[in-house]
């Protein structure tokens, strides 16, 4: 008994010291600009270029199914289980176990990360992107697990405003560019439209981790009014970003760590007779794109069927030097309305969507610098078929619909539809999307009653194979968001 009791003394005396001597985590203080966050979060500090400061948000634990909702169902209808999440309180005093070092960037970092043709989407994404296009703009980066399944990243401020153009006499609440390509990635640099504040935004991001992004210079001048999408080539490190409100055209700038430096002095005006903000989506801008050897950029114009307007395709040539043709030669392919989104097959040839009945495949000529159409592909159930990206792992282009919730697979050797998958998620349809490796992610802005989601789909196994494997809820998210690419 004396022996068990002096046992007992030198155990509490052990204990004691142990805890009096244990070094506990320092509350904040309250300083100006230092954000107190949960555990697992990131912490955020003053910019040195006097830029907003970040506010954080826990990250999430790694989920398996990922769509933020307590049941879900998959592309066949079938119950999937409900998801677990760690919830944590803001404020904890516990250490985080990750620590944002200090940057210049306006980063959000969240709790629970694309770029299109030209970069190395075969390789898969490790980051997907897309804007709120909301009054204070921000790119929303989601990081990409080894299952290709998503999780929250960060949120940067891109020191712009967002924009709606005007469809049916109020503001456009879905789709409220009328766009594809909002925001885009190349060259380790990702840049952002701002619509309300006629800017382009560029940031670096970080090689080790895609969801840090640094501002390279400030926003610049686009040169016009409302600008919507933006073309980067690899090659030539030129951002091509189309303005489609009152004063419409393409202003060109060469793209660097240090900024956007402006290519001319005034923009390449494209008159279309629009208003700003624009009427649409009709008679609007709907994507600027470099061909896949950046020897032309290409810009797809919406015709209006109601007034007899069929749309046109604007080529602008790229010299030897790497410069981009002031003046644009216009096509209007046969069969075509309402041209939208597009997609490189190969230097000469497009996959481009059309809202009025689906999609076509289009042919440049090297000589004529004009479009003809090779193929059309109708789809039946379609509302406004408006987007496109070209699959590395399929060799075919998936196609996305804001008024229909399906995904449709074309192959673009001879515009076959290959397959209409209908979904059973609940979200009212999808608009940007992107393809990297064996996965495709189509943005799901959402809508009054719909929170937004970013829909992942697996297609490693080939043509015809497309399969929801994610419908994930963003911690941060918005109806009028806009864009998908990858990193």
């Amino acid at each position: 008994m004396v022996c068990t009791t002096n046992a007992l003394r030198l155990l509490a005396a052990l204990l004691t010291i142990l805890l009096t001597t244990t070094a506990l985590p320092t509350p904040n203080n309250g300083k100006e600009g230092t954000i107190s966050l949960a555990p697992q979060g990131f912490s955020a500090t003053p910019h040195k270029n006097g830029g907003p400061s970040p506010t954080a948000m826990p990250k999430q634990d790694k989920q398996d199914g990922g769509d933020g909702e307590s049941k879900k169902k998959d592309a066949s209808g079938s119950k999937q289980p409900k998801e677990k999440q760690q919830s944590q309180k803001q404020g904890s005093n516990e250490k985080p176990k990750k620590q944002c070092k200090q940057g210049p960037a306006a980063v959000v970092a969240a709790a629970g990360t694309n770029s299109t043709a030209n970069t190395p989407a075969a390789k898969g994404a490790k980051v997907v992107y897309y804007i709120t296009n909301d009054a204070d703009n921000a790119i929303v980066a989601l990081r990409v697990g080894a299952d290709g399944k998503l999780s929250d990243g960060s949120v940067t401020l891109t020191g712009g405003n967002g924009g709606n153009g005007i469809q049916k006499g109020a503001a456009a609440k879905v789709d409220p560019l009328f766009s594809q390509s909002a925001v885009r990635v190349g060259s380790g640099m990702i840049m952002a439209v701002n619509a309300g504040s006629n800017t382009l935004s560029l940031f670096t991001i970080d090689p080790e981790d895609g969801t840090k992004l640094t501002p390279a210079g400030k926003p610049v001048d686009t040169m016009g009014d409302f600008p919507v999408t933006v073309g980067f080539s690899d090659k030539l490190k030129q951002a091509c970003v189309a303005n489609t409100g009152a004063k419409s055209g393409v202003a060109c700038f060469k793209a660097s760590a240090q900024g956007l430096q402006p290519l001319q002095q005034t923009q390449r005006a494209l008159p279309i007779g629009q208003t700003t903000p624009p009427t649409g989506p009709e008679g609007t801008i709907s994507h600027a794109l470099f061909n896949s050897d950046s020897s032309a950029l290409l810009v797809s114009v919406k015709g209006d069927p109601a007034k007899n307007d069929s749309g046109f395709m604007a080529v602008y040539p790229v010299g030897a030097d790497g410069s981009v043709a002031n003046r644009e030669t216009r096509s209007s392919p046969a069969g075509t309305a309402v041209l939208f989104g597009m997609a490189n097959i190969d230097a000469s040839t497009v996959l481009a969507t059309d809202a009025s009945f689906g999609a076509a495949v289009l042919s440049l000529s090297s000589s004529s610098q004009s479009f003809s159409t090779v193929s059309k592909t109708p789809i039946g159930d379609q509302k406004a078929t408006c987007w496109a990206a070209l699959s590395p792992a399929t060799g075919s282009v998936f196609v996305t619909d804001v008024g229909a919730n399906h995904l449709v697979e074309i192959d673009p050797a001879d515009g076959k539809l290959l397959r209409d998958l209908d979904l059973d998620n609940q979200n009212p349809g999808m608009i940007d999307l992107a393809a990297a490796g064996n996965f495709v992610y189509a943005l799901s802005p959402g809508d009054a009653n719909t929170k937004t989601k970013v829909v992942v789909f697996d297609v490693s196994a080939g043509k015809g194979s497309a399969k929801q494997v994610q419908n994930f809820q963003p911690a941060k998210g918005s109806p009028n968001s806009m864009g998908m690419t990858f990193a």
